[in-house]
């Protein structure tokens, strides 16, 4: 897939599993009317947010070489971007958040490669290319936020979800489509909102993943920065969004000191939000983002974090005190005193040590699963971890030794030690047994017969993360997503219009001198007479160069609104950015 992307040695870097969610922009599936809404909405945009944004705003339009007159390419763009630090990939909608956060982990920017219909002008549930590329590359080119950001990722694609969170992610996907999509069934969004609506106010304990979430959409996506009364916008969803980007700033919408409560707040990606978090600067994000790392079972572990893993059913990681990581779908724990004491994984298993993957100690080794103890010896003060080279020959823990562990809480391992293997500083981190019974009380956990037996080495559990600790043990391209974005239908009267549209962009850019824009606005009239972009832009071009042709299209604008009331704010937008621009010196 990157044979097809504009070459940027940060997209050199993406592992397999994250290239198979991009897809080609395809940049000539962009219509006319596609570019007409891009150029209406950077126009407002750009006019209003000069106000209100953040000065990184307007700065990083400049920097990351994004233009109002056109939907960027994704190969201009990663021209640019590498500058920064960064690139920029294609993807279809939505994605699992976790792939999405670990995109920004590689300071790469995700962005859904289609563009909202006219009709959804204001604001679409749907990632598009407006939101993405003219709300969320702009603003990155502050290097403190891009710094946020990629380390949002990094921890974010740590968080450990559950199945639930998937069943949401899935509806989301599936309602904010039906929503962009033509000539949807109101009966169908219904439902699909019903079951968004259920899975949202279900009774479940909220999963890391779903908690980290919130952060990142209470500030990538929909955060101010500065004070509750002034605040100005940062968050893509409001810089992308001509409507919620002046309605945010009036009192309707309560403000809120932005602080670690934010995870607990949810949000419905489908509405106009009914409150914002302000964050006082750019680094108060990465202390908050720090703040709640801090209670992630990646940085406490435990008999939390292991619990945690099992409930998700889901690919994960426990790291033992000595580094070993074991990485796999954890199915069972046992405890005792409320310490972790065994840990069992089932199916395809892998060892590694610092993110990589041990020799010998891949998934074919362990196809079946994997199980250690965890903890200390009985009566023996010293960790196995921490005994000396004389240590570990004083207690027999030795190549060839038949040795008879008893771990404190109960579980007893006895075999005959075949190796041992260290980590770079020299500590035992895996003992090899053949011959060798596992058991806890009366319960056999490990046979001879079936085969080596692999133990971990740790007095605790330091660490439980998402996904595996190298990514190149596991088979990960497996992304099939239940549904895809659906586009805009073509018939004879849309391609007139897109054929006027067009025209019209022609003209403005100086390369089509025998199409007047008399005759657009009279086929319009006559045959599209609900449109109403197409003669702002006609409106736009005709003020100056024939201004009865302009007075004309602003009667018909000013009857439109009457016709369309719906539209009427967008049409007098419309006018008043070029009556302002025609009296601005």
């Amino acid at each position: 897939m990157l044979d097809n992307i504009q070459s940027n040695e940060i997209l050199d870097r993406l592992p397999a599993h994250l290239q198979q969610f991009i897809k080609p922009q395809n940049y000539d599936d962009y219509s006319s009317i596609n570019q007409a809404v891009w150029r209406y909405v950077m126009r407002k945009n750009v006019d209003y947010l000069s106000k209100v944004a953040h000065d990184s705003y307007l700065e990083g339009l400049k920097k990351t070489g994004i233009s109002i007159d056109s939907i960027p390419n994704m190969y201009g763009m990663n021209r640019i971007l590498e500058e920064i630090g960064w690139a920029a990939v294609a993807v279809d909608g939505f994605i699992p958040p976790a792939a999405f956060m670990e995109f920004q982990a590689y300071n790469v920017l995700v962005i859904a490669s289609d563009i909202r219909q006219l009709e959804h002008i204001k604001y679409t549930p749907a990632p598009d290319i407006i939101h993405e590329g003219a709300g969320h590359a702009p603003i990155i080119a502050n290097p403190e936020y891009a710094e946020y950001l990629r380390r949002f990722g990094e921890i974010g694609c740590k968080a450990i979800s559950s199945s639930h969170d998937y069943e949401v992610y899935e509806a989301i996907r599936e309602l904010s489509i039906l929503k962009e999509a033509e000539d949807t069934p109101k009966e169908k969004i219904e439902e699909v909102e019903k079951r968004v609506d259920d899975l949202q106010n279900a009774d479940v304990v909220s999963s890391e993943m779903s908690q980290i979430r919130n952060l990142h959409w209470w500030t990538v996506e929909y955060g101010l920065i500065g004070t509750p009364e002034n605040p100005k916008i940062y968050g893509a969803g409001l810089l992308s969004s001509i409507g919620e980007s002046k309605s945010c700033m009036t009192d309707a919408v309560e403000k809120f000191p932005y602080s670690i409560e934010a995870a607990k707040k949810e949000f419905d990606i489908t509405k106009p939000q009914p409150q914002l978090f302000v964050t006082p600067d750019f680094a108060h994000l990465s202390l908050v983002l720090e703040e709640f790392a801090n209670k992630m079972a990646l940085r406490k572990g435990g008999l939390e974090g292991i619990q945690k893993l099992i409930d998700s059913k889901n690919l994960g990681t426990i790291e033992f005190s000595t580094g070993i990581q074991v990485s796999g779908s954890f199915s069972n724990v046992i405890e005792h005193e409320g310490k972790a004491i065994y840990i069992q994984t089932n199916g395809k298993t892998a060892l590694s040590t610092r993110e990589k993957e041990l020799v010998g100690h891949g998934v074919s080794t362990h196809p079946e699963g994997f199980g250690s103890p965890i903890g200390k010896l009985k009566g023996i003060n010293l960790a196995i971890e921490d005994m000396s080279p004389r240590d570990l020959r004083a207690y027999d823990i030795y190549e060839g030794e038949k040795v008879s562990f008893e771990f404190e809480g109960g579980v007893k391992v006895e075999g005959e030690i075949i190796t041992g293997t260290r980590n770079l500083q020299g500590k035992i981190i895996l003992i090899s047994f053949k011959n060798c019974t596992v058991t806890y009380n009366e319960k056999v956990l490990f046979k001879p017969e079936w085969g080596k037996y692999d133990m971990a080495v740790g007095k605790e559990v330091i660490s439980a993360f998402a996904g595996p600790a190298d990514h190149e043990s596991f088979d990960l391209i497996t992304h099939d997503p239940s549904s895809t974005t659906i586009k805009s239908k073509k018939n004879a009267e849309r391609e007139e219009l897109e054929s006027l549209y067009e025209s019209v962009r022609n003209i403005r850019k100086g390369e089509n001198t025998k199409f007047s824009l008399s005759a657009a606005f009279d086929i319009i009239k006559k045959h599209h007479p609900k449109d109403w972009l197409l003669s702002v832009e006609i409106y736009e071009l005709a003020i100056e160069d024939d201004p009865k042709l302009a007075e004309q299209i602003k009667d018909h604008l000013q009857k439109l609104k009457k016709i369309r009331p719906e539209v009427a704010h967008l049409i007098e937008d419309g006018l008043e950015m070029t009556e302002t621009k025609m009296v601005t010196p």
